[in-house]
Parts: C-alpha cells; sequence; structure tokens
C-alpha cells in the first residue's frame, strides 16, 4: 500500500528538460571570407612599395651640368674661370649643357647677359657675335689714370677724350667740342682684359665698350690715338 502511494505522488510531477551534454553543443558558424579585399589591400601594399621604389631611383638619377659663376655679357664666350659644375635632376624636357659639353661651349657667344648662379641652357648661346641691335664694340687700351680701379664688366661709364691737341666729331649722344668733351655718355663695359700681370707691371688695361653704332668711329679715333678716358656714371647700360 505504500508503494502505490509513492508512485502515486511521482507519477504528478513534470520531468526537468535535460541539458545537452558538452559534447552536443551545435558548431558556431565560420566567419565569411572576403578575399577581395584581401587581395585589395595586397594591391594597395605592392603599388606604394613600387612608388616608393621609384621615388629613390629618380632622386638618384642626376647629372653634372654648368654653372655660372661670373656676369658673361652679350656677345661674350664662356672661360673655366667663369664657370663650375653642379649636380641637377635629369629631366629630358630641359636643355641643360652638360658639363661634359663646355669644350664646345666655349666656342659660343652668349645672346644676352647671363648673370652668376645661373644654370646654362643651351638656347642662351649661339654662334657668332650676338650683338644687340644697334650697337658696337669698340676696344679701347687705357693707361694708369684713364680708368677706375674697380672697372669691371657690366659697368656703366661716360668716355672722353682728353686729348686737348684736337678736336673730335662725337655721335648722336655726345657733344661736338674740342679736347675734354665727352664722345659717350653712357656706354657698357662689355669685356676688361683679366691679365693681371700685364696690368700691374704697366698700369694699361684693355676693355671692350659696348656704344652706339654712331658713336662707335669717334671712339675708335679716340682710342687710336690714346687719349680716351672713362668715368664711373649712373645707370644700367645700354
Amino acid at each position: 500500500m505504500k508503494i502505490q502511494e509513492r508512485t502515486g505522488a511521482g507519477a504528478g510531477r513534470s520531468a526537468a528538460p535535460a541539458q545537452p551534454s558538452v559534447g552536443d553543443r551545435l558548431p558556431t558558424p565560420p566567419r565569411e571570407r572576403k578575399p577581395a579585399l584581401a587581395a585589395l589591400a595586397v594591391l594597395l601594399i605592392l603599388l606604394g612599395a613600387l612608388g616608393a621604389t621609384t621615388l629613390v631611383l629618380r632622386a638618384g638619377d642626376r647629372i653634372e651640368v654648368v654653372k655660372v659663376t661670373k656676369e658673361i655679357e652679350a656677345g661674350e664666350s664662356v672661360k673655366d674661370s667663369d664657370v663650375t659644375s653642379v649636380m641637377v635632376a635629369a629631366d629630358d624636357s630641359i636643355n641643360y649643357v652638360k658639363w661634359s659639353q663646355l669644350g664646345t661651349l666655349k666656342t659660343l657667344k652668349a645672346k644676352s647677359t647671363i648673370y652668376p648662379d645661373t644654370v646654362v641652357m643651351g638656347q642662351m648661346f649661339a654662334e657668332g657675335s650676338s650683338l644687340p641691335t644697334g650697337k658696337a664694340a669698340v676696344g679701347v687700351a687705357l693707361k694708369e689714370g684713364q680708368y677706375p680701379a674697380d672697372i669691371k664688366s657690366g659697368d656703366v661709364v661716360a668716355v672722353y677724350n682728353v686729348d686737348t691737341s684736337s678736336s673730335s666729331k662725337t655721335g648722336s649722344s655726345a657733344t661736338a667740342t674740342s679736347g675734354g668733351a665727352a664722345i659717350v655718355e653712357n656706354a657698357k663695359v662689355s669685356k676688361v682684359n683679366d691679365d693681371s700681370d700685364a696690368t700691374v707691371s704697366t698700369g694699361n688695361l684693355s676693355v671692350t665698350l659696348l656704344v652706339d653704332q654712331a658713336d662707335a668711329p669717334a671712339v675708335a679715333r679716340a682710342a687710336s690715338a690714346g687719349a680716351v678716358a672713362i668715368v664711373h656714371v649712373p645707370g644700367t647700360g645700354n
């Protein structure tokens, strides 16, 4: 009789759901892989490395070219003492004059004034004389006292006839008077002879002046008589 009561009491209880064991858990779904993004990341890394390599290689692609260290006037040729070599980045679109071409460059004439620290381009020079239109170059030999001690290429000077024994017919920019008159009021010094040893020993100096063509005969006549003197004047040259 007791056995039946126990059985009846247990029959009214609900059975608890059985918990799955650890080994019976459902598997986690695998993460979705994105091969396109991975390939893009690899491609970007490769492009970055390639760009950096190209920049390094181009930075190392340099050439030796000619640079002016002293002012070169129009119509003048360069000398070894006028130039130096510098390294620049190679660029086919720029007409650099390479240092190896210096010998050829020295046979050419400057088309216009070239100032110090200018890297030389091929179009700055040409064969033959390149005097400005309407100008003439006249060489004069000056004695000590007939020129400023600090005279140099590019200076603007007045040219005087110091021969008091005769008169000189002048050109368009001068006054026709006796000795001591200005032959040219503003000539430009195109070249100064750089033979310093001769200048020191004799005091004489050879100078090339750039003047108007109309004034060239009067300057040449006075120069041939040794009667030319030059003085500095304000101005920017012809």
